[in-house]
């Protein structure tokens, strides 16, 4: 593992940055979406209005695009680290358990990407039914109910094996 190529090097930087990235933009983009519902039902809260959903909505629009091109780029540069290193997933225990977290949770992490696009090109192309976009969020919150928060702990999980590296044998 020390001795990587600059090349390996520069994508697992890559990889550990878009993480980090995704990671909090993922968490601001959850905090904000959860305070447009009120918890029991998923109905809009109160203060929410026809008249201000349109502003509401369109402010939450950096937040889904940021996350959803971090997470394209976090898994692109992952993957090309994972094929240039040439690491032996075997003697680096650590990076297995990544790596198969980051396998396990990408199909879910890609369908819940597919409602994202939707809003994306809904609130891109400016006329945009607000229920539309509301079902799509409410839809993305019932489909894999906690998901997203079990996956966030499971990507900060990454720092104690990057850290740490268990599970590392003597490649001697």
């Amino acid at each position: 593992m020390n001795n990587l190529n600059k090349t390996s090097k520069l994508f697992a930087y890559l990889s550990l940055i878009t993480c980090s990235l995704w990671v909090g933009a993922y968490l601001s983009r959850l905090f904000l979406s959860y305070q447009l519902f009120v918890a029991q039902d998923l109905s809009l809260k109160p203060y929410i209005t026809t008249a201000n959903i349109t502003g509401i909505l369109t402010t939450l629009l950096p937040a889904v695009t940021s996350t959803f091109v971090l997470y394209i780029c976090f898994i692109i540069s992952f993957l090309l680290f994972i094929i240039v290193s040439h690491i032996k997933l075997r003697n680096n225990g650590w990076l297995f358990i990544i790596s198969v977290i980051i396998l396990i949770t990408l199909p879910f992490e890609i369908y819940l990407m597919t409602l994202d696009y939707s809003i994306i090109t809904q609130l891109n192309y400016g006329t945009f039914a607000a229920s539309d976009i509301i079902n799509l969020f409410v839809r993305r919150i019932k489909v894999l109910g906690s998901f997203p928060l079990i996956e966030i702990f499971c990507y900060l999980s990454f720092y104690y094996f990057i850290l740490f590296r268990p599970l590392t044998k003597n490649e001697n």
